[in-house]
């Protein structure tokens, strides 16, 4: 059935209106309580409010899932207020506290948000790793044809200056992801300054090196046809820099005449006579971004799986009274000029809010009957979580382990049990499988490609520790060198649930000091609820050969600080286990989050256990791994592979120092959490000892900690905090560098040596 387009427009002109109005009602009519600017992007949102029409109320399917660019956020809610699903009293709080959200948000916003965005480029990216999920998904049998959608992303032009878009298009190409539109809000400028023309020229050349189809929407079809009659005209147009472009649209027809004829002369006069300088504004303003019938045609003619980037000229602030400005990103209108702006509409002022108001007849018949068909999701689903059963994970046997080498035996345990958890582990790791201990586990599972890929060596009967054919029933997904990848196929996976109705089990690995690489993309993740295992290793200093680039410093205090990650340094292979089982129970739990195990390669002597009783407190944060005496004066917290040391020193002291204990901490960042929470609730009458007090409460008011961790000491320091207790830190403050661990322990001050030296300056002086 062909499009309404007149009645497409209708919609269109309402989504820009009631964006425009959502922010200036924030700025200009709800009451401030700091006197602070609200802002909003009316710029920004008015460029999208043709792209977004045109792809809600026309070529998107109820599977289909969207990234919209931050700016546009208030469109967002304006197509969900049109559709029902959101409620005036939250778009008059936009950017209030529980209102509409500055950015789309997945977690806090009441409307559905596929894509959480607003850090600028990751909402674009996910969109491909999401679309190579549902490959993944389609691949086991989870999805059928007609549960599979597109994964759309809208940008502003600027952000193809984010390198991680380009990471993502390399890896996407690599691994044949289909299904995706990308579409350029192609308005020319940025927050700073208009786009550079150079930089464009080279765009489509980039995709379609990388198998994209690449589909310019430069001119609108009435635009078209008059260049169609004008060649030396629309080469002149053609060849226009940006900035002079935009700011003949700010300055309007007369601006428009008057370069056309200095630069064309006679060759422009039968033109130029033909129009007055309104009509020359509209016909310059008439761009493929705002032509309603170029879009449409154009969503309609690429319903293939061939991945798409369309880029749409739009003009920044289209319609408003700042458009192509360049200062106009963070442009509001003024009551005055928003006053006229409505009243061009026809709406009457007291009924801004009413969402068809000022049309009759025909215009709002049609407007209703396009909303009444629109196919998107319209109110916000409950999150799937299905409360799967978590299997006891055994300890792997051995005197002596790293926690690296039992993960990889835990997991390939798992996957050879036939246990239905481990048919819903997607593994993945950006070029280090092999050296994170997850090659028992691909060996076991396979390699996941989309179309399948031998293994040369072996058929070759070339020996090999891995046996790496590709599959399309393969569990793991091998990535290039690039930890913002990484980040962001875990986050994908981690929605698989919300996204696909089939919530997985993602395990990514990479070595601990490169987070900081994918770092924006790690947060992007958490900050959406996205749940998965990321297992981090090897770390510290206890790579010694590798060097002072490979020895990690300050991850442990990135967790301290990262929302929805939760941070286990297992010491023994036991408490591996534990907190595996605890990581695939929180991604499953709906008050849960995703894990950071931080691992080692380091072999130490496994901790022989009398009782279980541990458990519990190790997954809380810390434990006893020496009880200290009634009232004890001194303890050494320790945490992860310096266990070892702490354990030489505890009893090189033990008779020195009457009740000395050995406290393991497990995980600074939960003790931290419940520390902050209790003395929060203690502003509100509720007395609870956090769990770090609890502990620490064992030993004398006056007690001194030695506190010892293969990272910044800060990581473990802060407990002397929690109960007032004087702290000697010792860990790792400088870069590290080749050597073996007694040269390097002895170097940074971990060994035996140092602990003793500074339990003796706290107990002595």
């Amino acid at each position: 059935m062909p499009t309404d387009i007149a009645a497409l427009r209708t919609l269109e002109e309402r989504l820009r209106f009631l964006a425009a109005n959502i922010i200036h009602h924030a700025n200009h009519v709800r009451e401030s309580a700091d006197g602070l600017k609200v802002g909003g992007h009316q710029a920004s949102s008015a460029s999208m409010a043709a792209i977004m029409a045109a792809l809600y109320f026309d070529a998107l399917g109820p599977n289909d899932r969207v990234a919209v660019k931050p700016h546009a956020g208030p469109v967002l809610h304006a197509i969900h207020y049109l559709l029902g699903g959101q409620d005036r009293a939250t778009l008059e709080n936009f950017r209030g506290f529980g209102g509409a959200q500055s950015y789309p948000s997945r977690t806090k916003d009441r409307i559905p948000v596929d894509f959480s965005t607003g850090s600028v480029g990751l909402g674009v990216a996910i969109t491909l790793f999401a679309s190579l999920v549902q490959d993944w998904l389609s691949a086991r049998g989870a999805l059928a044809d007609d549960q599979r959608g597109r994964f759309v992303a809208l940008m502003g032009d600027a952000e193809l200056d984010e390198g991680n878009i380009y990471e993502a298009l390399i890896e996407g190409h690599k691994h044949d992801v289909r299904n995706l539109w990308w579409i350029v809000d192609y308005n020319r400028q940025s927050l700073d300054a208009t786009s550079a023309d150079r930089m464009f020229e080279r765009f489509d050349d980039i995709f379609r090196t990388c198998g994209w189809r690449v589909v310019e929407l430069r001119h609108g079809k009435r635009l078209a046809a008059t260049l169609a009659e004008h060649s030396p005209l629309k080469d002149w147009l053609e060849a226009l820099p940006n900035a002079d472009h935009s700011a003949m649209l700010y300055q309007g027809g007369g601006a428009w005449r008057a370069r056309i004829d200095r630069d064309l002369g006679d060759t422009a006069k039968p033109f130029l006579a033909s129009v007055d300088d309104d009509q020359l504004a509209a016909l310059m303003s008439d761009l493929g971004g705002h032509c309603l019938e170029s879009l449409t045609e154009a969503f309609a003619a690429c319903q293939d799986d061939l991945p798409t980037l369309f880029i749409a000229w739009t003009v920044k602030g289209y319609g408003l009274p700042f458009a192509g400005h360049k200062d106009n990103h963070a442009g509001l209108m003024n009551p005055t000029q928003f006053a006229a702006y409505r009243d061009s509409l026809g709406i009457t002022a007291g009924e801004e809010w009413e969402p068809l108001a000022g049309l009759g007849g025909n215009a709002r018949t049609g407007a209703q009957t396009l909303i009444d068909a629109t196919k998107v999701r319209r109110k916000k689903e409950s999150r799937n979580f299905t409360r799967w059963p978590v299997p006891v994970l055994p300890t792997p046997t051995g005197d002596e382990q790293s926690t690296q080498a039992a993960f990889g035996r835990i997991l390939l345990d798992l996957a050879k049990s036939g246990d239905p958890l481990a048919d819903r582990i997607l593994t993945t790791s950006p070029d280090v499988t092999v050296s994170t201990n997850l090659g028992a586990f691909v060996n076991n599972r396979g390699l996941f490609h989309r179309r399948g890929i031998k293994d040369v060596f072996a058929e070759a009967k070339i020996p090999s520790a891995q046996k790496w054919a590709a599959r399309q029933a393969g569990q793991h997904v091998e990535l290039g060198i690039a930890e913002s990848n990484l980040f962001l196929m875990l986050a994908a996976a981690g929605l698989s649930g919300d996204l696909f109705g089939h919530r997985l089990v993602p395990i990514g690995t990479l070595y601990d000091p490169f987070i900081a690489r994918g770092l924006d993309s790690l947060n992007y993740g958490c900050y959406q609820d996205a749940r998965f295992l990321l297992v981090a290793t090897p770390s510290g200093l206890t790579l010694g050969p590798e060097g002072g680039a490979h020895q990690s410093i300050n991850p442990p205090l990135i967790a301290l600080g990262q929302p929805g990650l939760r941070h286990y340094e297992p010491a023994f292979a036991d408490e591996l286990a534990l907190f595996m089982r605890e990581a695939f129970r929180l991604i499953d739990d709906p008050a849960g989050e995703s894990t950071y195990l931080r691992l080692s390669t380091r072999s130490i002597a496994q901790e022989p256990r009398a009782y279980d009783a541990w458990q519990a407190d190790a997954l809380a944060g810390g434990y006893w791994l020496r009880e200290p005496g009634p009232g004890a004066e001194a303890a050494i917290v320790a945490m992860g592979a310096v266990m070892p040391e702490a354990l030489a020193a505890f009893d090189a002291l033990k008779d020195d120092v009457p009740g000395l204990g050995l406290l393991s901490v497990t995980s600074p960042n939960l003790l931290h959490r419940g520390w902050s929470a209790a003395q929060a609730a203690e502003w509100h009458g509720k007395r609870a000892p956090s769990h770090a007090a609890t502990l620490l409460c064992r030993l004398s008011p006056t007690a001194r900690l030695v506190t010892l961790c293969d990272a910044a000491p800060a990581s473990v320091s802060w407990l002397g905090s929690v109960l007032g207790h004087r702290v000697a830190p010792l860990g790792v403050d400088r870069f590290g560098q080749t050597g073996n661990l007694p040269d390097l322990y002895g170097e940074y001050r971990l060994d035996g040596e140092a602990i003793a030296e500074a339990m003796a300056g706290l107990l002595i002086g």
